[in-house]
């Protein structure tokens, strides 16, 4: 079989200076994992899991999709809780938070209808939009004006796709202006809180609960791969919206269920976070002293950019980075906009002050 075309395409991309390749794990100081309050490392949690999993007898796999074997007892169990933590009327647990944005906005929007996305808005939620039927379109990224004048031209249903936190730029959505604007026009507002998820809010409830936003939002999304150091996602609403997803989201229908390890994991994790609710000041302070030894940073949370502006340049200055034992990767074009090839330094409360002290030392001598 001939495999020319695809060598032809990955060479295309390495000419372009911005070829992928997976990494292993290294012993590095960690400025790089999502994951902002240690919690996939924590030993508390871990044993805290490993005691709630062996009361029951659970099957090791999901064993099918949740309409057919896969739907335990611990799903319904979970969904529960995270009703309570995320102040909604129902929850929906989803695999990850890629195939939950995917799910939800390529099922709710319809021929005729419209889907106005954030520009900088995470891949899966603009491949939602495209799997629709809708038409899509981009808005400047957190601008109201370029909304507004969008959404005076939209038809039909009109959905608005935003994050509170962006993954890149580590910036905050006006998410209360933006509400305002679409109670304004009646349009339905989605919003992945894949990045405030335990890092805001009781509990980790995050950003929309945090600032009592929550009620207004047509569907939150909040994924559990991330802060809460364990994996997957739900949806959380109106009980319509979950059992609509039920019927019509095909990423929930046609997948295999989360083994119910998992599941219990994800209870744990936030009941873990409801004792540990510091952690999120650790954090706090983590960023603190960062923004007070980079006087560049350019955000407010555990996600801090260092524009470069080359493919280039972001890897050679990643490459003394790692060499000295900062483990901070580079972010190039085409996964951010070319122009603003980048280091995306993430915070953890595992970071030790002096580290983060040393990690801001070095950029200055390299940036």
């Amino acid at each position: 079989m001939r495999m020319g075309f695809l060598a032809d395409k990955l060479n295309e991309r390495r000419a372009k200076g911005n070829i992928r390749s997976l990494q292993s794990q290294t012993d590095r100081f960690d400025f790089v994992s999502n994951d902002y309050l240690g919690l996939s490392n924590s030993n508390g949690l871990a044993s805290a899991i490993k005691t709630s999993f062996e009361k029951t007898n659970y099957p090791n796999g999901g064993t099918g999709s949740r309409l057919l074997s896969g739907n335990h007892e611990c799903y319904e169990k979970a969904e529960a809780y995270l009703s309570e933590i995320f102040k909604a009327e129902s929850t929906l647990i989803f695999n990850s938070g890629y195939a939950a944005n995917q799910a939800l906005v390529s099922s709710v929007a319809d021929k005729g209808d419209t889907i106005l996305y954030d520009q900088l808005a995470h891949v899966c939620l603009k491949e939602g939009a495209w799997l629709s039927k809708a038409d899509t379109l981009s808005f400047l990224h957190n601008d109201l004006n370029d909304l507004e004048s969008r959404l005076q031209r939209a038809k039909g249903r009109v959905f608005v796709l935003t994050e509170t936190v962006f993954s890149m730029d580590g910036d905050l959505a006006p998410i209360e202006e933006i509400l305002d604007l679409c109670e304004k026009y009646e349009a339905y507002l989605i919003v992945d809180e894949a990045h405030s998820t335990g890092v805001f809010g009781e509990a980790g409830s995050g950003y929309l609960v945090d600032k009592n936003l929550h009620e207004r939002v047509f569907a939150r999304v909040y994924t559990f791969g991330k802060a809460m150091g364990v994996h997957g996602a739900c949806v959380a609403g109106a009980k319509v919206l979950a059992d609509y997803l039920v019927n019509f989201g095909r990423p929930f229908i046609y997948t295999t269920s989360l083994p119910p390890h998992s599941v219990v994991s994800i209870e744990e994790s936030f009941r873990w976070l409801e004792a540990h609710q510091s952690l999120q000041q650790d954090l706090a302070q983590k960023i603190s002293l960062f923004r007070s030894h980079w006087d560049q940073a350019l955000s407010h949370t555990a996600i801090q950019p260092i524009l470069i502006g080359s493919n280039e340049q972001a890897r050679k200055i990643s490459s003394q980075l790692q060499a000295d034992s900062f483990d901070v990767r580079p972010i190039l074009s085409p996964t951010v906009q070319r122009g603003t090839e980048r280091l995306r330094i993430s915070l953890h409360t595992h970071n030790e002050d002096e580290v983060i002290i040393a990690l801001c030392k070095r950029l200055e001598e390299l940036v």
